[in-house]
C-alpha cells in the first residue's frame, strides 16, 4: 500500500454509517473507536460522519507507519492493544497476522457482496476492504522523445535497451517492492526467480527504501523528475496521475506494463481484546457498505472489493487493469516470505 503517496490522512479524531448486518436502526453504541492503519489509509470525512450521525460511534484513526510496521506494532502489543481494530495488511502478510492472533473472529453479512477471489481468508478473522495491482508504470512521453518501444514483458525488463531505466523498491522495507518479488517468484518459480533477478542487477536496476523515494524521486514523470522511466508501483497510477495533475490531460502520462503485475487484497480486522467489539462490527460492515466502498478509489488509489460499488469516471477511463495478475497464496507467501527477502538481499544487494 504503500505505500501511494497519492493521498494525506490527518492525524485526527473523525467520526465515521452503518449499514445490513448492524444492529437495528437507531441503535447507537456512543463509543469511540480506535483504527490502527498504515500512513497511507484515507476516506472522506464526510462518508466517517455519516457514520457516527447514526450509529453514535465516532472513530479515531491512528497512523502507524506502513503496513508492516503497523502490523508488527499490532503484533507486540497485542496483550494490550493500541486500537480496536487494524487496516491494512494485505496477503503478503496475512498468514503472519494470523499466526500471531492478533485478530478478533467475525464474518460480515456485507461479504455477500463481495467476489471469492478476495475473501482471502476463510476463518473469517480479517475481511476484505480493497483491491489493487502493483505492477511496472511507464512514462509515456519520456519513451516517445527517446524513440524506445515501452517494455511489454518481465523478460524485456532484462534487455541492454533498458539498462539503468528501471527503479525498484526493497521487498525488505517496502510492500509494492515485495509485491513486486512475489510476482517474480510466481513467473519464473523457486529455481528461476534468483536468476531473473541476477539479470536485473547486470542491467542496472536501481534499488531504493520505498514508494516515495522511488516514485516522485527516481521515476521520470514523478514529482522529483528522476531518470529512471520505469518504476515499480501500481496500475491505478495512470488514474492518479491524470487526477492530480492541473489542468487535467485528456491521456495518462503514465503507462502500465501489464506483464508484471501482482494482486493486493488489503483487509481490516477486529484486534483481540478490543473493548468494543460490538462497535468494532459495525465499523467492518461500514467499510463494506457502497458509501465507503465508493469513496475508496479517489481516496486511496485502489479498487473497492463490493461487486456493485461504482467506479468514478477517471477510474475506469484511466486505471489499467491486468487480466491475469500473478498471485500467491497467503499461505504460500507466509511459509516463504523472509527466505526470500533474505535471497533477493543476498543476490540484489551483496
Amino acid at each position: 500500500m504503500r505505500r501511494r503517496g497519492f493521498s494525506i490522512l490527518c492525524c485526527a479524531l473523525v467520526t465515521a454509517t452503518s449499514l445490513a448486518g448492524a444492529p437495528a436502526a437507531g441503535a447507537r453504541d456512543d463509543v469511540t473507536l480506535t483504527l490502527v492503519t498504515h500512513d497511507s489509509f484515507a476516506i472522506s470525512k464526510s462518508v466517517l460522519r455519516s457514520f457516527t450521525r447514526e450509529t453514535g460511534i465516532k472513530v479515531r484513526v491512528l497512523p502507524s507507519g506502513d503496513a508492516g510496521a503497523a502490523l508488527n506494532q499490532a503484533i507486540l502489543t497485542k496483550d494490550a492493544p493500541l486500537g480496536d481494530l487494524l487496516f491494512g495488511v494485505d496477503n503478503t502478510f496475512l498468514s503472519r497476522a494470523l499466526d500471531e492472533g492478533v485478530f478478533e473472529r467475525y464474518r460480515s453479512p456485507e461479504l455477500t457482496r463481495v467476489p471469492a477471489a478476495y475473501r482471502i481468508d476463510t476463518t473469517h478473522h480479517v475481511t476484505p476492504v480493497d483491491h489493487g495491482d502493483v505492477c511496472i508504470n511507464d512514462d509515456t512521453a519520456w519513451f516517445a522523445e527517446h524513440g524506445l518501444a515501452v517494455p511489454r514483458t518481465l523478460d524485456d525488463l532484462t534487455k541492454p535497451a533498458y539498462k539503468g531505466r528501471l527503479v525498484v523498491e526493497n521487498p525488505a522495507t517496502s510492500s509494492p517492492g515485495l509485491a513486486f518479488l512475489l510476482a517474480t517468484v510466481d513467473r519464473y518459480g523457486e529455481d528461476g526467480w534468483r536468476a531473473y533477478w541476477e539479470r536485473l542487477r547486470a542491467n542496472d536496476v536501481k534499488v531504493v527504501s520505498g514508494w516515495e523515494q522511488a516514485y516522485n524521486g527516481e521515476f521520470s514523470a514523478g514529482e522529483g523528475g528522476g531518470d529512471r522511466p520505469l518504476v515499480v508501483s501500481y496500475a491505478s497510477s495512470p488514474a492518479a496521475a491524470v487526477y492530480f495533475s492541473d489542468p487535467r490531460p485528456t491521456e495518462a502520462p503514465v503507462g502500465t506494463v501489464l506483464d508484471t503485475c501482482f494482486r493486493q487484497v488489503e483487509v481490516v480486522g477486529i484486534l483481540r481484546g478490543t473493548e468494543h467489539p460490538r462497535a468494532a462490527r459495525r465499523l467492518v460492515d461500514f467499510m463494506l457498505s457502497r458509501r465507503f466502498q465508493e469513496d475508496v478509489p479517489l481516496q486511496m488509489f485502489v479498487f473497492p472489493v463490493r461487486d456493485d460499488a461504482r467506479l468514478p469516471a477517471v477510474f475506469t477511463r484511466f486505471a489499467d487493469v491486468p487480466t491475469d495478475p500473478a498471485s500467491l497464496a497467503p499461505s504460500v507467501i507466509g511459509a516463504h516470505r523472509e527466505q526470500w527477502i533474505d535471497e533477493w538481499t543476498d543476490t540484489v544487494l551483496r
